[in-house]
């Protein structure tokens, strides 16, 4: 049988016809969806949108949450900026990009938002989120529950840094409102994004937006992303004259054809808006902290009138805290607040002997959820488990009489609720004084109790099941 010779250019063809079917083909199928948007920064006047609403990967753009929720922490006297925060080996493990850090280092909170905002970095991001809510998990919780509260109605998180993971999922038209809200709600920290490098602590690191930031005139921000899943994308915000514009765009085929995407955008949102128009700051969500928490212990229904409650008597004046509705009584009530917990914390100090502190420390900061409190209803639940790992506590101080230890107990769970709630309060009395304890707690939530109070420079120390 005769065997028929191919040519040689014929087969170059064949080869690059098989190539063609089984790569490239592919890989443009499995290309990221194309998504994108653009506002009036000023008013929230949309001015274009492309699958605006479609739910996809959002990648790094996540950071923009964990660093609102940083400056919200820090702002509300969760935490501070110069916190130390102990590397968890959850964030040490993080693929790049990354800062670089050891499970075990210390290193400020500043530090780590600089990375997470300028460089992407995804173990500092992580860092953050475990320091603030206790866990990941807990942290991400908390991104979807301000997601919801900001208005962003199609996003759910599952991490602090934006690594592909199911569920894990925004839309243009959500991340566009998370940026117009980063650049009302927290000015003091905005120009953040734009700077070209900045200094993390333990090197200096580089911005992943600095081509845009470079080439657009009046471009100031605000967040980069990319993953496979998610291709390249990007939330930029720009200011010229009077107008400033927001646009994002989700699934660019690469860095350099995403920054060609958005200058086109941004232009057009330049064209379209007016020269003139009038700021409509977006309205800042209620604050709940920590709030909704999940414990591990099993959850107690008590039905009948709670012996020992949380709720504030009247004040001077006639006036219930959870009654406080105007700005004037808001302003009284956070002053009466700021005067109790100045109390504890130098009580507390004075009975367990430690340095002297500061005399200028961060005001205390009650969860605006107390302030809309309804009537108690007869039927409560509440979480004062003995399981799950629930038998730590914490303790804020020695006390010479009963009275005093339950009234800085009542001061200082008024103040910190979002970890103290469900807890239970109890007095100890001992040959030194009077223990003003917290218990019914995991381990986690004391840890994060105690962290948090020593933010306001209030002291406090974890007790052991064994203690």
């Amino acid at each position: 049988m005769q065997v028929r010779q191919i040519h040689p250019a014929r087969l170059g063809l064949v080869i690059l016809t098989f190539i063609w079917l089984f790569v490239v083909i592919p890989l443009s199928a499995a290309a990221a969806p194309y998504a994108a948007m653009v506002i009036d920064a000023r008013t929230g006047e949309v001015l274009h949108s492309r699958n605006a609403d479609t739910r996809l990967h959002p990648a790094s753009l996540t950071k923009m949450m964990t660093l609102y929720i940083a400056f919200e922490a820090v702002q509300n006297g969760e935490i501070s900026l110069d916190t130390k925060i102990r590397i968890p080996k959850e964030a040490a493990a993080e693929p790049p990009s990354k800062l670089g850090l050891r499970t075990g280092q210390k290193i400020a909170l500043r530090y780590l938002i600089r990375a997470s905002a300028v460089k992407s970095a995804n173990d500092a991001a992580t860092a953050i989120g475990i320091a603030i809510s206790g866990s990941e998990a807990a942290f991400a919780r908390r991104m979807t529950r301000t997601a919801k509260a900001l208005g962003m109605t199609r996003t759910t998180f599952k991490n602090a840094h934006g690594l592909t993971e199911s569920g894990h999922l925004s839309t243009a038209r959500d991340m566009t409102t998370l940026g117009r809200h980063m650049l009302y709600d927290f000015p003091q920290y905005y120009n953040l994004f734009s700077r070209r490098s900045t200094h993390a602590g333990i090197k200096t690191v580089n911005n992943t937006n600095r081509r845009l930031l470079n080439a657009y005139r009046g471009a100031d921000g605000i967040k980069t992303g990319y993953t496979r899943a998610a291709g390249f994308n990007l939330v930029a915000s720009a200011e010229r004259g009077n107008e400033r514009i927001i646009a994002t765009v989700f699934g660019g085929k690469s860095s350099t054809s995403r920054n060609a995407k958005v200058a086109e955008l941004l232009d057009m949102g330049f064209r379209r808006a007016p020269s003139r128009a009038p700021l409509r700051k977006p309205a800042r969500p209620a604050y709940v902290g920590n709030a909704g928490l999940e414990d591990t212990g099993k959850t107690i229904r008590l039905t009948g009138a709670v012996k020992n409650s949380l709720r504030p008597v009247t004040r001077p004046g006639g006036t219930l805290v959870a009654e406080a509705k105007t700005d004037e009584d808001r302003s009284k009530l956070q002053d009466s607040i700021n005067a109790a917990l100045a109390t504890v914390g130098g009580q507390a100090e004075g009975a367990a002997g430690s340095s002297k502190r500061p005399n200028s420390r961060p005001n205390a900061v009650l969860s605006n959820a107390s302030l809309g409190e309804q009537e108690v209803p007869q039927e409560i639940v509440t979480r004062l488990s003995t399981s799950g790992g629930q038998y730590w506590g914490i303790n804020v101080g020695r006390y010479s009489n009963r009275y005093q230890a339950e009234k800085v107990l009542l001061r200082t769970a008024l103040a910190e609720m979002a970890t103290l709630d469900g807890s239970l309060r109890k007095v100890v009395q001992s040959s030194r004084g009077y223990e003003a304890n917290f218990m019914g707690m995991t381990q986690e939530r004391a840890d994060l109790a105690c962290r948090r109070l020593k933010a306001r420079n209030v002291t406090c120390s974890t007790i052991g099941p064994s203690s």
